[in-house]
């Protein structure tokens, strides 16, 4: 899901009255993060103070590591790493470390390409709400190619879509279009199809162009 590959998810509750060393450390983090938005040499500073939460326990922490190592910023570039730091947020039940941890289990990155487990952290996160999560656990049930499948995946995009994920709306739209888990319905097709356009999603905009 490309609506997620390079935002990091900063937990502020989690350093509300709470006066540890993780804490402190999270939030010289995202002090040095924030910088690093204008600096990108701070990146590997702010690294520095995560890996120090991370290592006592931080699950927003490990989290945000996870993403620092997928995309190499502030980091080597290691998807196992990336993967090892999401396996124990996401243990924690940190919901973007879940989704991450999915796609690399989705996709065979930084560890064995295995279906069932991409399946089972997309769960865990889309029970928590995170739209990315819902999207591609509608991909999922998708490939199922039969009508029990694809009336799942519709639920899930549903429920990301009405959440203004403009990749999840635009699937909607089209199984709307063809008819794929729900009755076939031009008007339906059009409305999910057009907020996607509307957000600038170019296979949406051709799309609306051709229903």
């Amino acid at each position: 899901s490309n609506a997620s590959e390079t935002e990091m998810e900063f937990d502020i509750n989690t350093l509300r009255g709470i006066v540890t060393l993780v804490s402190f450390a999270t939030f010289i983090g995202i002090v040095w993060w924030a910088w690093s938005k204008r600096r990108s040499e701070d990146f590997s500073e702010a690294a520095k103070w995560y890996r120090l939460a991370a290592d006592n326990g931080s699950a927003a922490a490990q989290a945000n590591l996870g993403l620092m190592h997928e995309v190499g910023r502030g980091v080597r570039l290691d998807f196992a790493e990336a993967a090892n730091w999401y396996q124990r947020a996401a243990e924690q039940g940190h919901a973007l470390a879940q989704s991450r941890l999915g796609l690399l289990y989705d996709q065979g990155r930084g560890v064995e390409q295995d279906f069932a487990k991409a399946l089972k952290w997309y769960r865990l996160a889309a029970d928590q709400g995170l739209a990315d999560a819902q999207y591609l656990l509608g991909l999922m049930y998708a490939e199922g190619a039969n009508a029990a499948a694809y009336a799942e995946a519709v639920k899930w995009y549903r429920l990301a879509a009405g959440q203004g994920l403009a990749l999840a709306q635009l699937f909607l739209g089209d199984a709307y279009l063809n008819g794929k888990g729900v009755p076939q319905d031009f008007v339906e097709a059009v409305k999910w199809t057009k907020l996607a356009a509307d957000q600038g999603l170019a296979p949406a905009q051709f799309n609306l162009g051709e229903i």
